[in-house]
This record gives C-alpha cells, structure tokens and sequence, in this order.
C-alpha cells in the first residue's frame, strides 16, 4: 500500500493486469488462496498541477524554462564563483524576488483548485458495507462497493445499475454536464437485479461485473454480469444502457443502487479531462524570442570587448603599467583561462541590457491588471450575483490576439429554455395566445377568455403531439426534495411536471395541455389524455424508436374505438416524402418560414390501419425485434414499411431560448476577425437549429455537410467534393456543419483537406461531439501552420479539455456545476459578456504589455547600486502604471466599432519590425547620450564651479542622468491617457533620481567600502555647461520622435488613430459604462443586494457616465485618480 501510495503522489497509476477487469459486487471476493485482487484507482479526483512534494522542483522548472530566469541564474553563478566588477547581490536579489513572487501566485492558484477538488471529494455518500447503509466521502468509495443515490443527485462514481424504486428497474438521468444534451435518458438494470430495492436483498446478491478497462468514449460500454442464484449461474451483457456516468443526474426516480466499476481519474468524465499544462501568452513567447536577440547582442559586446582588451594590451606598457603590477601568480596563469574570466567578467558588466525587473513589472502589471476584470461592473450579472473571475493572471494580454473562438451550445449559447411559438395545421398556420390556438394575425378578443371550438383536424393534431413522445410525468409538490431544477416557465401547476427524452417533445407536451388537451401519464400499457376535461385511454401497441438515419419516431396505439392509428414526428424531409394526402405544399411553406424565425420544427402526420394492415405490421415488427442476425437492419426496413402513405396533419415551431445579446456578441466577434465555431454534443438538426438562430450560420449562407460518413474513402471523398464546391463558388458564404463520428475519420488520415475546408468556410459547426473530440478540434487548429490563438468557452464538464486545450479557457458560471469555472483560466455569467473581455479589456491589455515589453528593451553604465535602482527605481514606476491605466482608445469606442480589434491581431506591436525599430531607438539614444555628452564637454576641462576637472565619475553621472530623464520623457511621448497618477510617477521619478543622487553621493556612509560618487552629482548640477548638455541632448533625442509621430499621424493614420480622432469629436451616450475604479467598484459590489430592493437606475450603476461634448476629462478610471 505504501509503495502504492508513493506511485500515486509522484503521479503514476498502478499498471493494468488485463484487457478486462473483474469487479466483485460488495467485494466479496473468492475464497480460495490463488485469487490475487486487481488494483484500482481511488476515487479522489485531481484538478490541480502541483502536490506538496513536487511543487518546488516542477515550478522551478517551469519557470528557469524562461529564458531570462534560466541566463540571469547563469550571471548569479558566474559573479559568484569568479571575481567581477558588479556584486552578486545586483543579479541574485531581483532574480530571487522573481521566483518567489511567482510561485507564490501560482501556488495560490493551484490551492484555490485543490481547494475545490477537497469539495467534489469531500461530499458526503451512502454505500452499503456490511449488511447496512453507511455515509461516508465521496474519495472512500472503491471499485465493487454498492452505491445509493437519490433523486437531483449526482453520480459519485461510473456505476452499473443494480435497481432502483421502480418496479421495472428502470430511471432516468441527465448528462447535460457531459454531453450537453438536457433531455432525460432511460436506463435499465438486469432482470436478476432489479428486485434487489433493499440493503437486505442487496447483502444476499452474489455477482460479478466483467467490463472493458477504463475508456474515453461516454456511448461505449462492453462488459457482462454474471449472477449466482441457486448454484445457477445467470450471465448477461451489460451495454452503455446499464451504466450512469460519473457527473450525470439522478431525475424522476426516487433512489437507485448501482455497483462502482470506474472511479476517481479512471472514470470517463475524468478521462475526457485533459492534463492542466502551463499556458504561455504569444507575448511572452516574443519575449523569450527577444531576449535571445539581445543575449547574442550581449555575447558579441562580451566577445569584442574581450579581444579587445587584449589588443590594447598587446603593449606592454598598458599591459602591465606601474601603477598595477602583476603577481607572479598571475603572470603564470594560463591564457585561456585569463581569457575565459575576462570574457565572463565583460558578460557580467553588460548584463544589464537584459533586465530582470522586466519580468518583476510584467508579473505585477498582470496580477494588479487583473484585478480589472473582476472589478468590472459591466461583467457582473444581477440576476446570479456573479462577478466575473480570473483564475490565471498570466494570459491577459492574450484576450486581445484572439482569432478562433470555440464555444459550446447548451448552456453557453442558450438558456435550455424550449418554448412553443407557433403551428401549421391543414395548412392553416397558428400561434398561441393565453393558452388558446389562435389564426395567425388574430387577437384573442374573446371577453369569458374561453376559445373558439376546435375543429376535427385541431384535435386529432393536438392529439398526435400529446401521445406521439416518451414523455414521463412526476406528481410532486414543489416542497418535496432537494431542489427543482426544472423551473416552470409556462406558468402551470408544478403538481405535474413532464420529462422527456428530447427538449422539444417537453415543450410541445406543455403546449397541448395549456391548449386543452392534456396528457395524464402512462401506465403499463396505457396513456391516458384528457381532452378538454374528458379522460381517453389509448393503448400502446408498439413504439418505432427515433434514430438518427430516419430521423422520426412514431408511435402505434388503439384507439378507445378499437382502431389503429400511427402518429409519426420527425425532420421535414424525413415525413414530407413518405405523406400522400393533406396540406403538403402548404405546411412545406410554413415550416421553411419556421426556420427562417430560428425555430426547431418538426413535421406531425398519421396513418390508420385497417385489421389486415394491422395485423401484417405487428408480425412484421415481431419477427424484426426476434432476430437474432441483422437486427437493426431488419428493423430499419419494417420501420420503412410501416411509416408510408401518412397523413399530413402540421407542423410545430419550438423555440429554443438564446442567451440575452449572444446575435450581437458573435457579429461583434466576426468583425473583428474573430471565427466562431461552435462544439456541441447535440443532435444535427438541434445543433443547426440554433446555430440559425444565434446568427453564427446566416440563411444566405451555403450550408455544406460532413455527416454520417462510414468508411475513410467515403470521408475522402466527401471532402474533396466540398473542398471543389468551394472553390467553383467564390461569392456565396460557406458553412460547414460535421458530426463526431466524421470527424473521427476526418482527423485520421485526412487532416489537411479537412483544415483546407474549414478554413474557406465562414463558420463551422461540428455537432455530437465527445469531449476529447471537441479538444482535438482546439488542438488542430493550435497546431495548423498559421499557429492561430484559440479561445474555447462553455459551462459544462464536457467542456474541460477544450477549455484546457485552447491557449485562452473561458467558463460559464451556468447551471451544471463548477467544473468549467474551476478548470478555466477566465469565468464569467453569460457569453454576452465575452465581447467587452475581449474588445475592450484584451485590446487594453496586449497594447499596455507590449509597449511595456519594448520600452523596457530600448531603456536597457556604472556604480552597482545606480545599475541596480535603474530598472528598479528610477524608471519602473512610470512603466508599471502606464501598463495599468493607459487606454489609446475609448472603451466605448472600442465596442461599437469592433474593426479597432483587428489592428493588434498577429501580434503585431511585437512584430520583428516593430522590435527591430524599438532596439535601434535604443542604440541610437545610447550613442546621442555618451558621443553629445563627450563631443559637448569632451574638449573643457575646467566646467566645475570650483574649477576641477571634469573626471570620468562626473562624465558618466552626465551621461546617467541625460538616460533617465529622457527614457521617462520618451514614455510620456508615448501616454494618450493622463491621471494625476500618470503624473506623479512621471515627475516625480525624475524628482526622485535627483533627490536620491544628492543624499546618496552627498553623504560619507559608513557600510560601504569605496564611494567613487561622493560629492560628484552636486558638482554636475552647479555647472551650468552640464544643464546646458542635458537640455540640448534631450532635444536631439526626443524632437525626431515628435516629428515623426506628427508626420505619421497626419498622412498614414492607422484605424485607431483615426479613432481617437473621432472620439475627441463624437458624444458619448449615457448608456456609456466606464471601467469603474477601484474604490468605487468595491463600494458598488458591496452595496449590490441592496440595489435589488431599490428602482433599478441606471445612475446608480454609472458613477463614470460620460454626459458632456467632446472627450469627457476624466472618464473611469482617469476620473477617480484625477479626483
């Protein structure tokens, strides 16, 4: 157990002895001496990178891989081990303070997600031990014990359905958190099992499950039971129909007992779970890219400067001049070790132009920048009472290099809200109004609020709908359980609440009994409707399953006459075709103007059988389900034979309720270059149903398909004809809609083709996706020669690994959990929201970073503790708040013309160019500074008031000074945002480096050993020829700069600076919400529950509403800083 123990904390997983394993129900295991037990996985799940013992060594790792870490450790060793001109301390300190303030954020990162795996792990279970019911935490539980779970409760473990409070054994789940789908699904329990209902019967059960070892694949199960009843051995086959998935919910079934089989990181929802990895921003990538520019700089300067002290050298009177004279030591010391220290002493006298504060400012503009998004109010959502949250400060600069975003549908793009809206009936069409069936373009103006009588083809329509489903129902009041997590949105008693394999037939059931006709339940045999108050009993005969291929499902039933009648419901072209009487061209009519409002439809028809017809489909379908050989094939044509020469009775049109502002948020995505593709577990038609609806997929797009694709060649093939379509036709908008089992071919031998259409397509829809597969969509694109940055969002435990896998995750604080938000790197209430995330905050973000990156560049000389204060003191603040606060353009601006976005895309303020650009700048100040300060006082040698000579301590002062007063200018040049904070630390960084050169060269202090800079700035500033210096080398620098920006700005403006001038001329809205600041925000969010009790005003929301022409003064955060 130890041993095993130490395997699992190191993270390997004890090996697997088989194929198969064996699971012993209550581990009740063989007696006899030679059974050896397989070993299994606890059911702990981990979310988390780090344990307690290796968190130090894989998170120094992880951070000496950055290269600036990694050389400045290499520096550190060198001053250590060789004597050099620059104290260890210079390169060590800032070094160590690195490290640690970095660990010690994503350490607290990492504890926030133990901390919710402690919860998952933690909560409280039943399993039977012992002849009786025990609690105990949901981590105890081991593969073969017997697991209770009671209704709206979550699966523990991946269990295998031994009974449940049902006679038949039966109970129903939902696997929204899995697969995104919210309708109700069936599962069932073995014959010999199912009478097990108590802990007593459940103690006297002798079985053994035999199953697959653990797999990804949610839709597949292989295993068998085998039960012991009298010395007889009964065995059946166990298929994903008797296994509940991990995470999936117990709905309409009052408790179930069910034996564990997968557990912990083995179950397949963890095993649809991809490794957390560290994520790295393209910025820091470009940084890593540039340091390595600047250590080869740093290698030549070392290099030369070596060779050529060695040439100045080469007489002898420079060699050894006799004021230094050499020890025998060292006369006799080797050459090239000489050579070697020499160079290394020269690495580390130029170190500094690599500097590692750039690395301590970026981390501290990332964790306090961060804090904006929280304190946004524009990202808090009401009506839940969530803030929006940053789980990883690392990638905010990569919200504004976004190019893909993956979102997930249910849940994330709507609100899992179906609605009836309208119908077509004997090409008649209908919409609801108070519960009644009124003409299209009619009022319902009846004064008693009772309706019209509805005709013979009405009823027998409404009758169709309300028996043609696999609706269950619950009688229970609303107080009963734990919680009713199906809200009544269409205002009925909750005494009955209907469930239902699909969302529509839900909806389409409560719509018939607000209409009159209402179904009561089903009773055996039995359903029973009352149609206007009067009960009828119609007898279920057979049910004519839904499959995908037909893409309909019916339901024959005897009638309270005796008759026999088929209902049928399916997809337009699945009925249509197979109907020979009715309104045909008239419901095809409506239905197209259905989906042209974004409603799903489906097509209702009947057909009534005579005793002959009848009896001839019963044998049929008898013989059919009998086979033992070709079964589903021999049905599929029985299901062909039965469902012909229908009756077309109507249409339906369900609405499936978006998300508020999710048209607007993917249009606004789409011009700033952003695709949208959207990843889903649903069914084909729900999926572009809504994919319709929400404004990804536009009616006047050309819809291609790569769906129920059976072999690689036919998959090839398809491809290259979608592939040649597209290229034939360059005018009309391409959408591509693929399901998983297509893409599964698609990604094995046929990646490039594929890439090849999706990327000429304008919008992609890929539809019954398992998670996996939704992360090797991310992956392929990540990976694609473009190198894309990808951005996956959803709400779902199905949704992890996407979310992992793309370089920015988004969570949804929806309705199935926290195992999103938990794994995400960004969480907010509502997809609406990702527009400002992404327009406004990354655009904000990536142009403070990357102009921090290149600043820090071009500003990277002297006494060690000037070299050191340099990035640290004297020019660090300014940066760090220009990194904060700057905004070039407004963020109303910002979000009403999403275009703006496109121009930081690509990384484009770190291009090469713009690097190469910002470097030469660097150089070229470097050479104004040190060749004006010689060449202007180079030739006096008595500047000193007191009449000294101007030595190489003042000289180098000059030059210092001249660096840092034009460095900070030069960033003020480049700040379109001014607060009185901006303004501080601008001035009073300058203010600083003075008063500091006074005390610090105006005082004998004790604990240093040599003080070269004694007295020496207050001899600079008391001649006059020096300021005189400073104010002409400023000049030199900083005027081409103004000149150019002015030229620039005028003949070949960029779209934000066309931008920024229009907003200096536009009027800001009211409707206008500004980041709010800091103070303001926290008061705000504290005051939230009170505002819900209070008018909603808008004022009190709006403390930084713009209401004045022109650009506001202080708008946001300007504002409060100004103030």
């Amino acid at each position: 157990m130890l041993l095993r123990w130490i395997r699992q904390q190191l993270g390997f997983d004890p090996p697997h002895q088989s194929d198969t394993r064996t699971v012993y129900i209550a581990n009740r295991f063989p007696q006899h001496g030679h059974y050896v037990p397989q070993q299994f996985a606890d059911n702990r799940i981990i979310s988390s990178k780090y344990t307690v013992w290796n968190f130090v060594p894989k998170n120094l790792f992880e951070q000496f891989r950055r290269i600036a870490n990694f050389y400045f450790l290499i520096i550190f060793l060198v001053q250590l081990m060789i004597d050099t001109p620059t104290s260890p301390v210079t390169s060590g300190l800032p070094l160590f303070f690195v490290i640690t303030v970095t660990a010690i954020k994503q350490g607290y990162e990492d504890w926030l997600r133990h901390k919710a795996d402690n919860e998952v792990n933690g909560a409280p279970v039943f399993v039977v031990r012992s002849g009786s019911l025990v609690q105990t935490r949901s981590k105890n539980i081991r593969v073969g014990d017997i697991v209770r779970v009671a209704k709206d409760e979550t699966f523990p473990v991946d269990l295998v359905l031994l009974s449940s409070d049902r006679a038949e054994g039966t109970c129903h789940i939902t696997t929204t958190s899995l697969d995104g789908e919210t309708n109700l699904k069936t599962h069932y329990s073995v014959p010999e099992t199912l009478v097990s209902q108590s802990v007593s019967r459940l103690e006297a059960l002798h079985a053994v499950v035999e199953c697959q070892q653990p797999d990804a694949d949610l839709y597949r199960f292989v295993g068998r039971i085998t039960v012991t009843q009298q010395e007889e051995e009964i065995v059946r086959p166990l298929g994903p129909e008797n296994l509940l998935l991990r995470g999936a919910r117990l709905k309409n079934t009052k408790e179930i007992f069910g034996v564990a089989v997968y557990t912990g990181m083995e179950s397949k929802m963890a095993l649809n779970y991809k490794c957390k990895s560290q994520k790295r921003s393209a910025v820091e990538k470009s940084m890593n890219t540039f340091l390595l520019i600047y250590l080869g700089i740093l290698l030549f300067e070392a290099i030369l400067s070596t060779i050529l002290k060695y040439a100045w050298q080469a007489e002898k009177k420079w060699d050894e001049p006799f004021y230094n004279q050499k020890t025998q030591q060292e006369r006799n010391s080797s050459q090239i070790l000489k050579f070697i220290s020499d160079f290394l002493a020269f690495l580390v006298l130029y170190n500094f132009i690599i500097p590692i504060s750039l690395y301590v400012t970026v981390e501290m503009q990332k964790f306090l920048g961060s804090f904006f998004i929280g304190w946004d109010l524009d990202l808090y959502h009401e009506e839940s009472d969530q803030m929006a949250q940053v789980n990883t400060s690392d990638l905010n600069e990569e919200l504004g290099q976004v190019e893909y975003v993956f979102t997930d549908k249910t849940g994330t793009l709507t609100e899992n809200e179906m609605l009836f809206r309208e119908c077509s009936i004997n090409g008649i069409k209908y919409q609801e109004i108070n519960g009644k069936l009124i003409h299209e373009g009619m009022t319902d103006d009846s004064p008693d609020g009772s309706g019209p009588p509805l005709s013979r083809e009405e009823l027998l329509f409404l009758k169709a709908v309300s028996l043609c489903h696999t609706v269950q129902i619950s009688y229970e009041q609303p107080g009963d359980g734990p919680g009713n997590p199906f809200p009544h949105a269409n205002g009925f008693s909750s005494q009955m609440e209907y469930y239902a394999s699909s969302p529509d037939e839900k909806a389409l059931v409560e719509a018939t009994k607000r209409m009159g006709v209402t179904f009561i339940g089903s009773h055996g045999e039995v359903m029973e409707i009352k149609t206007f108050g009067k009960s009828e009993k119609y007898k279920l005969l057979h049910v004519l399953e839904f499959d995908a291929t037909r893409r309909r499902m019916s339901v024959i039933l005897q009638t309270p006459s005796g008759g026999k009648v088929l209902f049928t419901k399916g997809a337009e072209s699945a009925v249509l075709p197979f109907t020979k009487s009715g309104e045909i061209d008239k419901t095809r009519v409506h239905v197209d103007e259905f989906a042209l409002k974004g409603l799903r439809t489906l097509v209702v028809a009947c057909r009534h059988f005579n005793v002959e017809e009848y009896e001839e489909v019963d044998r049929r379908l008898h013989e059919a389900r009998a086979a033992l050989q070709q079964r589903e094939e021999r049905l599929a044509e029985v299901f062909s034979f039965i469902e012909k020469d229908l009756e077309l009775l109507g249409a339906t049109g369900v609405e499936d309720k978006l998300q508020e502002k999710v048209q607007e948020t993917i249009e606004s995505l789409r011009l700033a270059g952003i695709k949208v593709w959207v990843l889903t577990g649903d069914k084909h038609e729900t999926a572009v149903s809504v994919s319709l609806s929400c404004g990804h997929f536009h009616h006047t797009m050309n819809i291609l398909e790569l769906v129920q694709q059976k072999s690689d060649n036919e998959c090839a093939e398809q491809l290259r004809q979608l592939a040649r379509r597209i290229r034939e036709d360059h005018v009309i908008q391409h959408g591509l809609v693929v399901d998983g089992a297509s893409l599964s071919l698609a990604l094995r031998g046929h990646e490039k083709l594929f890439m090849e259409v999706c990327k000429n397509c304008s919008a992609v829809l890929c539809c019954r996706m398992a998670p996996l597969q939704k992360a090797k969509v991310v992956r392929l694109l990540k990976t694609s020669p473009e190198k894309p940055i990808t951005l996956a969002i959803g709400d779902g435990a199905n949704d992890v690994s996407m979310i992992q896998e793309a370089h920015v995750g988004i969570g949804i604080m929806g309705k199935e959990g926290r195992q999103a938000v938990r794994n995400s790197d960004y969480a907010i209430a509502r997809f609406r929201f990702l527009s400002k995330l992404l327009l406004v905050h990354g655009h904000f973000y990536y142009i403070r970073v990357a102009t921090l990156v290149q600043y820090f560049f071009y500003k990277t000389l002297y006494d060690s503790v000037y070299l050191t204060l340099y990035n640290i003191c004297f020019t660090s603040l300014p940066i760090l708040v220009y990194s904060l606060f700057e905004q070039q353009v407004h963020p109303h601006m910002l979000q009403s013309k999403p275009v703006l976005y496109r121009d930081i895309s690509k990384n484009s303020l770190l291009s090469f160019k713009t690097f190469l650009y910002w470097t030469l700048l660097g150089f070229c100040h470097a050479f104004v500074f040190f060749f004006g300060s010689y060449i202007l006082m180079g030739e006096d040698t008595s500047l000193m008031g007191n009449g000294q000579m101007f030595g190489n301590w003042t000289f180098g002062t000059l030059v210092f000074t001249v660096m840092v007063i034009t460095v900070t200018l030069k960033l003020a040049l480049e700040t379109h945002f001014w607060t009185w904070m901006n303004h501080f630390v601008t001035w009073g960084s300058i203010a600083f480096y003075f008063i500091f050169s006074l005390f610090y060269g105006g005082i004998i202090w004790p604990f240093l050993h040599t003080q070269d800079m004694y007295f020496v700035f207050v001899q600079l500033l008391s001649s006059g020829s020096a300021w005189f210096a400073i104010i002409i080398i400023l000049i030199a620098c900083l005027f081409p700069d103004i000149i150019k920006k002015v030229i620039y700005r005028h003949l070949q403006p960029t779209s934000t600076q066309k931008s920024q001038m229009y907003s200096n001329r536009v009027v800001i809205g009211d409707d206008f919400i500004a980041l709010q600041p800091l103070s303001r925000a926290k008061n705000q969010l504290g005051k939230i529950s009170l505002l819900r009790l209070t008018t909603r005003a808008s004022a009190a929301w709006t403390p930084c509403v713009a209401t004045q022409r022109g650009r506001t003064g202080a708008p946001g955060w300007a504002g409060w800083w100004r103030k």
